[in-house]
């Protein structure tokens, strides 16, 4: 990958290696008993724990072993607490993980190996947990173009698996180790890096030597302003500064296909690089963190790196991302004005700050008309779209159905795959009032984009947005009562990748790859 990580991602299954030190996540000392390869250390856990209760909850623990049984001493038992509780999930074993690669780091470990032990609870423990370690190594894109020497960072994580999971969990695991990093690039990275057009040129040159994805990237402000009218209007005041032009990204992946149900699973991600609300300007402190306000399309992107690695069969994933940037100028779009989308219908301008759901219109409204030479498709929006999602389900995902999505149950059926791989979602129901919010208030509009006011101040301030992207699109001929009815389900991210500017965490990349990519390999 393009200035890949200072850390290489290994496997193994033995402790005989140039390992300085060990990393140990589990819920109990007494599996450490049970385990071949570590029962030798289990007494000196023992005599740790009745000097440190600690090591019996939720903690990381620095223990020096007798030099005997590991040359460089450095033992680190990260306990992950409860998992019997009802509420517990898989997620306790990326936290741990997480802390417990972080002290090693810390402590100046270089090559380290992480052992995850756990009983059948959670099937994915081992694989959430080098998710968790994955975290705590990456380097944001901007530091390692520096080309510095970096001092806080591994040389190596090895991850422990036994031997019949070995070779399918390493492929697994590294390619989910490029995946997250190409989200983390584009959506962690800030608005001058990734700006619409360098957007366009990282994954361009991402998958420059793919044979498997097919790149397009659509500058032309003609084209751009006469195909997607409302992707043009939300960038029309960043226009005047070159640098700061949209740039729409689509992307292709067909994989072999050797049964007869094969699925197309069309994607569009918001890419908006920095929103400063437009005309209707964030104010104070608002503004601050919406350069992440692009990670929907990073997750578009993240996800067409694990399809490049992994090759799933029986699949074919088309995608979006509308790269924009909302600008404050002269030459701003604003409130007030009527536009014609891409579906020929009009819409009234409310607020300059709902830019999310008009940049993503025309592009869902084109894979709308495509879909209609694809088998069994699926359109997505993926969207930080509003702080009234955030207020309402804090750091999780909500996905909202259109009749036909509904009825399939895919979003079901998803939401079990969160739970399995620590990346739960919530499933929001789209209510007749949601679509009567978006009817116009004059006769000059099909459509409004919204109101007046702040999501978080609106009454279902959320799932009206993916009510319009339903009604915008032309989606509302195509339900369940129609010939030909599409499936379409809206995701609003809020902030479910965590809080700026710490490291992200992707979601709902590791749902997506795990729910679409992980059972066609």
């Amino acid at each position: 990958m393009i200035f890949p990580l200072p850390t290489s991602i290994k496997v193994t299954n033995t402790l005989k290696g140039n390992f300085d030190g060990i990393v140990i996540v589990s819920h109990s000392i007494e599996l450490v008993k049970k385990h071949t390869l570590l029962e030798k250390i289990y007494p000196t856990l023992v005599e740790y724990s009745l000097e440190n209760k600690t090591i019996n909850v939720p903690s990381t623990n620095f223990i020096l072993l007798p030099f005997d049984l590991f040359p460089t001493r450095r033992l680190i038992y990260s306990n992950v607490g409860s998992i019997d509780e009802d509420f517990d999930d898989v997620r306790k074993y990326k936290t741990a993980a997480t802390n417990g690669i972080e002290m090693a780091i810390s402590s100046g470990m270089k090559n380290v190996v992480l052992i995850t032990l756990s009983d059948k609870t959670f099937q994915q423990a081992n694989l959430v947990s080098a998710l968790g370690a994955l975290h705590s190594i990456y380097v944001p894109l901007t530091v390692r173009e520096r080309n510095i020497k970096h001092q806080n960072v591994l040389e190596s994580l090895n991850v422990f698996v036994n031997e019949e999971n070995f070779i399918n969990f390493e492929k697994v695991l590294n390619a989910f180790s490029i995946s997250l990093a190409v989200c983390r690039d584009i959506g962690d990275s800030d608005p001058i890096r990734m700006t619409p057009l360098n957007v366009g040129r990282y994954i361009k040159d991402l998958f420059d030597q793919s044979s498997s994805i097919k790149v397009k990237n659509i500058t032309d402000l003609n084209i751009i302003e006469k195909d997607y009218p409302l992707m043009f209007a939300v960038n029309r005041s960043a226009n005047d500064v070159p640098d700061h032009r949209p740039c729409l990204i689509k992307l292709e992946y067909h994989g072999v296909c050797d049964k007869d149900d094969v699925e197309t699973i069309m994607l569009v991600g918001k890419g908006v690089t920095i929103d400063t609300g437009g005309i209707n300007l964030k104010i104070g402190t608002a503004m601050n963190g919406m350069s992440r306000d692009k990670y929907g399309a990073a997750v578009v992107g993240g996800f067409f790196a694990a399809l490049d690695i992994l090759k799933p069969k029986n699949i074919h994933v088309i995608a979006s991302m509308p790269m924009v940037r909302n600008s404050i100028g002269s030459n701003g779009y604003t409130c007030d004005e009527i536009i014609q989308s891409r579906s020929g219908q009009y819409i009234r301008i409310m607020n300059t700050d709902a830019e999310g759901r008009i940049s993503m219109l025309d592009p869902l409204t084109e894979l709308l008309e495509m879909s209609i030479n694809y088998k069994n498709p699926h359109l997505y929006t993926l969207a930080t779209l509003t702080g009234h999602e955030v207020l309402a389900y804090g750091e999780y995902a909500a996905m909202m159905d259109n009749g036909p999505a509904l009825k399939h149950g895919t979003s079901n059926e998803m939401v079990k795959t969160g739970e399995i791989y620590g990346q739960p979602l919530v499933i929001d129901r789209l209510q007749p009032e949601d679509f009567q919010f978006n009817l116009p208030e004059c006769k000059e509009a099909d459509l409004r984009q919204g109101n007046t006011l702040a999501s978080v101040v609106t009454l279902r301030g959320h799932q009206a947005p993916g009510a319009f992207l339903i009604q915008g699109s032309g989606l509302m001929n195509h339900q369940n009562k129609n010939e030909r009815p599409v499936k379409f389900t809206h995701i609003d991210m809020g902030s479910c990748m965590g809080d700026f500017p710490i490291v992200s965490y992707p979601n709902p990349l590791v749902t997506f790859i795990a729910h679409y990519i992980l059972p066609r390999i």
